[in-house]
C-alpha cells in the first residue's frame, strides 16, 4: 500500500485523499508537520481561526520494531506562542496510522454548524461523525467510550474540556496500551483541535497490516544494534527504568538547577519527598508498577503505574517535569497530592508543566500560598475543567496570569512557560529556551544531557563557553530524531555510543531503500530549523523575541549566586549555520 495523506475538511465535512508530494516523501514526525504548516499555514494568522491547520504525523521509523519509535508528531501555529509548534506523544496512535501507510493527517476549516465531531480512521479511509454525548467529556471517559465501541485494539486521539474551551494551554491526549492517556503537551495544541470542533479521533488497523521493509536483513541487524545500546548506556538502560524521569528531581536539586517557588531559588529543601527513588519505594509498597512502557516496542520503560496508599490507580506517565512543577516550583511536597494534580491534568486536558508553572505565578501574585496543594486541586476541578473566569485565566498560561497579577518573575520564552532546570545554573539549557523555534522547550536541545549527567562531553553548566554550539548541535539531532518518531530519551546512547547513532542511519536506509549518510541526517535536522524559524521571522518574531526575562539577569539564584550572563550577540550566534 503506497504511503496517503488524508486532508479533512471540517468546513464542508469532506476527505480527500492524496499522494504525497515527491518534495515530502523523505520526512515524517516533526519534519513532516512543520514542513506542512510552513506551507499551508498564513504565519500571521489566527491559530484558532479557520486557516490554521492541526497535522499529525508518525515518523520514518514508526510502525516498525525499532526500539521507541513511538512517538506521534502534532503540527499547527500555536495559540499559546504564536510561533510554530510541533508538540509528539506516545501511545499506540503513531504506530497504527504507519501501518495504514498514512504520511499525514491534515485537519483544516471549521464548521459552521454548532456542532462536536468525532474522526474514525480504518483501511478505508476516515469518515467524520458527528459526537454530541462526548462534549464536555475527560480524556478518560472519551478513550473508554472509543474502546467500548471500536474495541480494546482502537488508538484514540482526544481533547478534554480545556480544549473544548479553546484554552491556550490546552493539549491533546494519546491513549497509551494500557488504555492510559499520553499528552502531547505544549503550546496549546488541544485549543487549535478544539477550533475544529473535532473532539477524538479513533484508528483502527487490521491486525496483519504492517509497514513494508525494503531491506528486511540490514533492517533487523540494525535494530539489534540499537537496542543494545539503549539496553547497555547507564542512563537508558539502569537509570531512567529504574526510577523514572523524576531520578532528575535530587539530581537538579544537587546541581542547584532545580526552579523553586517561581524560580526564585535552584534547591528545593523537601526535595527527597518528591523524588524518584522516593516514588520508586512507594509504587514498590502500594503494588503499582515502577516500569510502564507509553508505547509498543519501547525498551527504556520510564514510565509507571503510580497508586495511591490504598493501593487504587492514581496516574501514569508520572513524570519528573509534571512532579517539579506542582512540586519544587509551588512548593507542595505531598507526593499524592502532586499525582491527584497529574491525573486531574490529564483528564481536563492540559499540559502539565504550563498549568503548575502557571500556578506557580498566580501563589507569587497572592492566588494562594506556596504550598498549598489542595488549593491547586480544587482550582482545577472546580475552575479549569468547568471553565469558570479564574480556570479561563489559569487556562491561559503563565504569561497572561503574570499580566493580570501584576508580576515580574514571569518565566516565559515566547509565551511558553520555562521548563525544569533553571538557565541561570545550566546554561545550555538556557540557550535552548531562548532560540528554540517553539518557545522555552527543554526536549528542543536538552543541553542537560551534557552540562549535568555528562553525556556527550563535559560543558560546565556554570560556564558560559561552549553552549551556544552545544545547543545548536542538540536541537539540529532532535529535529531530526523527532521526525524518525523516536524517543527523545534515544539521545544518550546516540551521543555516547557510536554505534547507536550509525544504527539509526541504517535502520532508516534499510526502511525505504536508500543511501542516507549521517551527513544527510544532519542536514535534516538544519532544514527543519531553517524552515520552522523562518515561519517565526514571517508572523512577526525577531531576535529580540530569543530572549530570557529579565529577572534572570538581575536576580542571583541561590545555592551558586549566579545570573544569566549572555549578550543578545552571544545568543545570536545560534543561527549561524
Amino acid at each position: 500500500m503506497a504511503d496517503r495523506m488524508y486532508r479533512v475538511n471540517m468546513t464542508d465535512l469532506t476527505v480527500k485523499t492524496e499522494d504525497v508530494p515527491e518534495q515530502w516523501a523523505g520526512l515524517g514526525g516533526r519534519g513532516l508537520t512543520s514542513t506542512i504548516v510552513a506551507a499551508e499555514v498564513p504565519p500571521t494568522c489566527h491559530p484558532l481561526g479557520p486557516d490554521n491547520k492541526l497535522v499529525f504525523a508518525p515518523g520514518l521509523l514508526s510502525g516498525t520494531v525499532t526500539a521507541n519509535s513511538g512517538r506521534l508528531s502534532v503540527g499547527a501555529k500555536s495559540p499559546l506562542t504564536g510561533t510554530i509548534k510541533e508538540s509528539n506523544a506516545g501511545g499506540t496512535a503513531s504506530q497504527q496510522l504507519a501501518k495504514l501507510g498514512i504520511k499525514a493527517l491534515i485537519i483544516e476549516g471549521q464548521p459552521e454548524k454548532d456542532a462536536w465531531y468525532s474522526l474514525h480512521v480504518t483501511a478505508d479511509g476516515v469518515t467524520i461523525s458527528e459526537e454530541p454525548g462526548l462534549t464536555g467529556k475527560g480524556n478518560f471517559a472519551v478513550v473508554n467510550a472509543m474502546v467500548e465501541r471500536h474495541g480494546d485494539r482502537t488508538g484514540v486521539i482526544s481533547i478534554g474540556p480545556a480544549g473544548e474551551m479553546k484554552m491556550a494551554v490546552a493539549n491533546i491526549s494519546v491513549k497509551d496500551p494500557e488504555g492510559k492517556v499520553r499528552s502531547a503537551g505544549r503550546g496549546g495544541l488541544g485549543a487549535v483541535m478544539g477550533s475544529k470542533r473535532v473532539k477524538c479521533i479513533a484508528v483502527n488497523v487490521p491486525r496483519e497490516a504492517a509497514v513494508p521493509i525494503a531491506e528486511p536483513e540490514k533492517f533487523k541487524t540494525a535494530v539489534r544494534v540499537f537496542a543494545r545500546a539503549l539496553q547497555e548506556h547507564p542512563v537508558s538502560g539502569q537509570g531512567l527504568p529504574t526510577y523514572g524521569t523524576s531520578v532528575l528531581i535530587n539530581v537538579i536539586n544537587e546541581a542547584g538547577g532545580l526552579p523553586t517557588r517561581n524560580f526564585r531559588y535552584g534547591q528545593f529543601e523537601h526535595h527527597d519527598n518528591i523524588s524518584g527513588e522516593t516514588m520508586h519505594d512507594l509504587i514498590e509498597k502500594r503494588g503499582g508498577k515502577t516500569r510502564h512502557g507509553c508505547h509498543m516496542g519501547c525498551v527504556i520503560q520510564c514510565s509507571q503505574i503510580f497508586n495511591d496508599a490504598n493501593g487504587k490507580y492514581k496516574t501514569s506517565g508520572f513524570e519528573y517535569e509534571s512532579i517539579w512543577a506542582m512540586g519544587a516550583d509551588c512548593c507542595v511536597d505531598d507526593l499524592d497530592q502532586i499525582a491527584e494534580a497529574d491525573s486531574l491534568m490529564d483528564d481536563i486536558g492540559v499540559d502539565t508543566i504550563e498549568t503548575s508553572v502557571t500556578m506557580g505565578v498566580a501563589m507569587e501574585g497572592g492566588l494562594l500560598p506556596f504550598g498549598d496543594g489542595a488549593g491547586i486541586l480544587r482550582i482545577l476541578d472546580q475552575d479549569v475543567r468547568r471553565g469558570t473566569p479564574l480556570g479561563r485565566l489559569i487556562g491561559s498560561g503563565a504569561g497572561a496570569v503574570g499580566k493580570a497579577y501584576g508580576v515580574t518573575r514571569v518565566p516565559v520564552v515566547k509565551n511558553q512557560a520555562i521548563p525544569a532546570y533553571d538557565p541561570r545554573a545550566v546554561k545550555g539549557i538556557g540557550i535552548t529556551y531562548c532560540t528554540s523555534t517553539m518557545g522555552a522547550d527543554h526536549t528542543a536541545g536538552y543541553a542537560v544531557a551534557t552540562n549535568i549527567l555528562k553525556v556527550g562531553g563535559d560543558v560546565d553548566p556554570l560556564k558560559k563557553e561552549g553552549q551556544v554550539e552545544l545547543s545548536r548541535n542538540l536541537q539540529i539531532a532532535t529535529a531530526a530524531l523527532d521526525s524518525a518518531g523516536l524517543c527523545i530519551f534515544v539521545a544518550f546512547p546516540a551521543l555516547d555510543i557510536p554505534e547507536a547513532f550509525t544504527a539509526i542511519v541504517d535502520m532508516i536506509n534499510a526502511r525505504f531503500g536508500i543511501s542516507l549518510t549521517a551527513d544527510d541526517v544532519t542536514e535534516l535536522g538544519k532544514n527543519i530549523l531553517r524552515t520552522e524559524h523562518q515561519f517565526n521571522l514571517a508572523a512577526g518574531f525577531t531576535n529580540k523575541d530569543d530572549r530570557l526575562p529579565e529577572f534572570f539577569s538581575r536576580e542571583e539564584l541561590p545555592p551558586h549566586n549566579v545570573v544569566w550572563d549572555f549578550t543578545g550577540e552571544e545568543i545570536d550566534e545560534f543561527w549561524n549555520f
